[in-house]
Formats: structure tokens, C-alpha cells, sequence
């Protein structure tokens, strides 16, 4: 999401049931919105400061876990202080870099999780998951992949996990007389069938750019496996030009000339949710799209979701391709860093909080409650008596069974990098350059 004040960045922090204003709430670009002076507390003991996002329901999950801790914890108290997320995204890096941060950082892992490392500025946690793999134990293993930085944990895995989801109409696949796609084959087989009804194969906000950049991470782990993408995150030379990207980005193409995507899709915003709109209507049979996107068609799009008319499924697997198709794309989780600049009590009470606070079984019950899949095994024990179960269920089964839980692309690469990447993904859509252009305008900026 670009065209507003926010962007695809902090969509990434967005739980998957949400009705669209609820999730809109979270994205301003004010401060604060407000302090907590330790909460449920008393006590006067040292105190560890929190910063984490603002907007409901997401933040009353958080500052529960908080308040929860607090009460528990008399002496080594949390002061939590809220953003909302452009303010957060700003606020958070002048702090880090003048050396007063918070003590618990809240963020996405990734590429900026690796800025933080690279200058020394947050805790190397190896050690300590070591000491408490009860902790990592619990955890779905897949979260810690964008936590994880030269082979060394720099963060707590928490909240949810959103992968990316092929959505489909099944109103418009029995008026077609067609089946969901079971490989690429299919999909590329399916693309005239729709067009001669007058129904676009494939929804797409392409103006967005992120939402295009998720069919390529698709394709190329499918085509590749997972090692594709690890090469470029891991910054070796010329990791673009591997034989499976080519191939991906020269398939993507195939695709827009034979028309799989809806006509003017380079003008469609995510933001807007026309996209959706365009899938829940039938003029789009399918839309590749994050889990969020549930809770979005069920609260704008009529009867469609509750009547059972929306479809959902893993990105299917490419033929002769070495990745495998459990494999799944998006946002593994949400992190946590402990400052380095913090002071040792101050470290002590992070890691109290991480290891009896963060998750706890009443958070766990608030993020379902939200629409959410926690990050935790077995969490599918709460799914029973929602009316959303059966995604829930779906969700929680590809996080948890997932070999590989790539974390998307725009996040995992440094922002200069991965506006890079943003912007030539456009042109490759737009064929406006070539794949071999794509490769080597992105090997350009490998570990930039």
C-alpha cells in the first residue's frame, strides 16, 4: 500500500481479520498516542521501555501481554509508549542511532533487523534461545528465519503470521466449468478459458508494486527453492543472475502477454482494495493476495466470504521446479530486539518479559480474536468456535507445516535495495524491460 500515508511496509503489521477501517486505524502519521507509566504496576523497581504500534484491536493485545507482565512483575516493570506506524518507522531509527532507543524494539525482521546488527545496535539472542529452547521450542520454527542474521538470532519471534494466499471465486470457476489450478501449467491453461467468458484471470493492484513483487517470490522458490532469494539476502555477487530467476521472471511475462492479469492493472491500487473488489464481484476469477485480505472481502464484500463462495489455496507448485509446495511467502511474524545500549537490568527484564510475557496464552486468545494466527504451535485449539475456522485453519497450516517461510522481499532487503527492487518489478510488468535487464539492474545494488 503506497498511495496514502503508509506504505507496504506497514501493512505488514496489520492482523488478517480485520474490517478495513479497523486496520486503517493503524496507519496514520501522528506520535504517540500515548505513555504508560507502568501499567498495573507499583513498585519501584528498574524499568525496561517498549515501543510498539498503536491502533486497535492490535494494540490493546499488546499492552494486555504488558500489563499482565507488569502485575506479575513488581520489581522489573515494562513502560510501553505507543506509535502509529510512519511516526513509529521515523521516531524508532533517529532513536537507535543517537543510542536512545527503547529497551524492547518492535519491528519486521529482515533487512532492517540487519541494519540494527551490522552497527552493533541490538542484543545477539544465540545464546539465549539456547538456554531457553522451551521458548524457541514453542514457536513456529519458520519465524525465526527473518530474525536470524549471519546464522545468529537478533530477535523474538511474536504476534501473527500472514502468508501470501492464492484467493479464488468459486461462483466464477462453476459458471466457467473449470477447476482451481493444481500447477503453472494450469494456471497458464486457465488464462483463455476466463478471458473468452469476459472475466480476468488474475486480479491485480499493480500500481502498488508489492502486490506484483509476490507472484515473483512465488515462482521463485517454486522454480528454485528457497536458496534463490537467500543468495541475494546473503548479499553474493551477481545472486540475481541465477538460471530459476530468469526463468521466473521470463514466466511472469508469459503470463501478462497472454493476458492473465485484468486490463489496466499498472493503474489498480491495493490501497483502494479495487483489487479485491474485482475478485469478490466476478470480474476477477483469482487474486494472489495476503491473508489479510480475508478479513477485507468479508466485511466489504456482501455474502461473499460468509456464504462460502471465496476460495483459498497454496501457490501451486511449477513443473520440473526444485522448491517445495509447502513452501510459503509474506510476513513469518513480527519481532522483538533488545537495545545493546540498554542497561543490564533493563536486558534482564526484556528477556523475563520474552520468555514469560510474549505470546502467553491470552495473547495467544486476543490475536485469534483479532482474526489473527499466532506464531505459536498448537494455537489452532482456539480456532473452534470462530466463524473463521476454516481459514484460520488453513493459515495455520501452511505457517506451521511451511519447509520454508520466506519473508517478502521488500522487507527482507535494505530499504534502498528494495525500492530498487519495487521499481524495476513495475517495469517487468509493464514489459517495459526485459528479464535480463531486471537481473542486472537488480545485481547492481546487491548489499546496498
Amino acid at each position: 500500500m503506497e498511495s496514502r500515508t503508509f506504505t507496504r511496509r506497514s501493512f505488514l503489521g496489520l492482523s488478517i481479520g480485520l474490517p478495513l477501517g479497523a486496520t486503517l486505524a493503524a496507519c496514520g502519521t501522528s506520535g504517540p498516542t500515548g505513555t504508560g507509566s507502568s501499567p498495573g504496576g507499583g513498585g519501584g523497581g528498574a524499568k525496561a521501555t517498549y515501543w510498539f504500534l498503536s491502533g486497535q484491536p492490535q494494540e490493546g493485545v499488546r499492552m494486555g501481554a504488558v500489563e499482565r507482565f507488569n502485575k506479575a512483575n513488581p520489581g522489573g516493570q515494562i513502560e510501553p509508549t505507543t506509535f502509529q506506524n510512519d511516526a513509529y518507522k521515523t521516531k524508532i531509527k533517529t532513536a537507535i542511532g543517537a543510542g536512545q532507543a527503547p529497551t524492547i524494539i518492535w519491528g519486521w525482521g529482515g533487512g532492517t533487523l540487519r541494519s540494527y546488527v551490522q552497527a552493533g545496535q541490538v542484543e545477539d539472542l544465540t545464546s539465549w534461545f539456547e538456554e531457553h529452547p522451551e521458548v524457541k521450542d514453542r514457536l513456529f520454527p519458520s519465524s525465526f528465519g527473518a530474525a536470524t542474521i549471519d546464522g545468529r538470532i537478533y530477535a523474538m519471534p511474536c504476534e501473527t503470521v500472514q502468508p501470501i494466499v492464492l484467493f479464488y471465486n468459486k461462483r466464477v470457476f462453476e459458471k466457467v466449468g473449470v477447476e482451481p489450478p493444481q500447477s503453472w501449467g494450469d494456471i497458464m491453461a486457465l488464462v483463455p478459458k476466463f478471458n473468452a467468458h469476459g472475466i480476468a484471470p488474475f486480479s491485480l493492484g499493480g500500481q502498488s508494486r508489492w502486490t506484483s513483487m509476490m507472484w515473483l517470490e512465488f515462482l521463485f522458490d517454486r522454480i528454485g527453492g528457497p536458496e534463490v532469494f537467500q543468495a541475494v539476502f546473503d548479499g553474493e555477487k551477481d545472486a540475481w543472475s541465477h538460471p530459476a530467476a530468469l526463468d521466473a521472471l521470463t514466466k511472469i511475462q508469459e503470463l501478462i502477454k497472454a493476458g492473465g492479469f485484468v486490463k489496466g492493472f499498472s493503474s489498480i491500487t491495493a490501497d483502494s482494495n479495487a483489487d479485491q473488489a474485482l475478485l469478490y464481484t466476478g470480474k476477477a476469477a483469482m487474486m494472489l493476495h495476503g491473508s489479510w485480505s480475508y478479513g477485507i472481502q468479508a466485511a466489504e464484500g456482501g455474502d461473499f466470504v460468509s456464504s462460502g463462495a471465496l476460495g483459498f489455496m497454496n501457490f501451486p507448485p511449477v513443473e520440473g521446479g526444485k522448491g517445495d509446495p509447502s513452501n510459503t511467502v509474506g510476513n513469518p511474524g513480527q519481532y522483538l530486539s533488545i537495545s545493546s545500549a540498554a542497561t543490564p537490568e533493563q536486558k534482564e527484564i526484556a528477556k523475563k518479559f520474552f520468555a514469560t510475557g510474549v505470546l502467553d496464552e491470552e495473547e495467544q486468545k486476543g490475536w485469534v480474536e483479532t482474526g489473527g494466527v499466532p506464531i505459536v504451535k498448537g494455537v489452532d485449539k482456539f480456532f473452534a468456535n470462530s466463524k473463521d475456522a476454516e481459514f484460520l485453519n488453513f493459515v495455520y497450516g501452511i505457517a506451521s507445516n511451511a519447509k520454508s517461510f520466506a519473508q517478502s522481499w521488500d522487507q527482507a532487503l535494505s530499504p534502498t535495495a528494495a525500492e530498487v527492487l519495487l521499481d524495476n518489478i513495475a517495469k517487468l510488468f509493464q514489459l517495459s524491460i526485459s528479464p535480463q535487464q531486471f537481473v542486472d539492474n537488480m545485481n547492481a545494488v546487491i548489499g546496498k
